[in-house]
């Protein structure tokens, strides 16, 4: 039993508190996959515009669990820098309640995420699992679907 005993205290080796390892919480490492990764690395250096600086904090957070988890998985589908961490361009004289984060067609995954881990990833959809063990799924490509053929606004008028 003095064995494993031993072995459960070497990672704590030259400590004398044990406790200090439970209550420090490292960061996920952050593994640079191409132009996403670095992507994310210059969305860690500063806060958007017009985004709030809560949500900033935790796309980083989000895109550094996704990036270590999934990284290799998205690129290899083709998802780009703009699919995972892209905003709406601001208009030039934006309005003072304007946030980048209200156009929900024109921001990334991992601005959506807010904490809730992605627990599939295809081409073009990842599941997110929501607290309530519901998943929402986000579309990469967030263009409404086209109704039956001859379905047109057109006919309207």
């Amino acid at each position: 039993m003095g064995k494993y005993l031993d072995l459960a205290r070497k990672p704590f080796a030259g400590t004398t508190n044990t406790t200090e390892h439970d209550r420090s919480r490292p960061e996920p490492p952050l593994v640079v996959f191409g132009r996403i990764g670095r992507t994310c690395k210059v969305l860690e250096q500063r806060c958007p515009d017009h985004v709030p600086v809560e949500r900033w904090q935790q796309a980083v957070e989000d895109g550094r669990r996704f990036l270590a988890r999934w990284g290799s998985q998205a690129e290899a589908l083709g998802w780009t820098s703009a699919d995972l961490f892209g905003l709406h361009t601001p208009p030039e004289q934006p309005h003072w309640s304007y946030s980048r984060l209200s156009r929900y067609d024109a921001i990334g995954l991992c601005w959506l995420l807010q904490g809730r881990p992605v627990v599939a990833l295809t081409e073009t959809t990842a599941a997110i699992m929501n607290p309530t063990s519901n998943v929402t799924v986000y579309r990469k490509n967030n263009k409404p679907a086209l109704g039956p053929e001859g379905d047109s606004l057109d006919d309207l008028t």
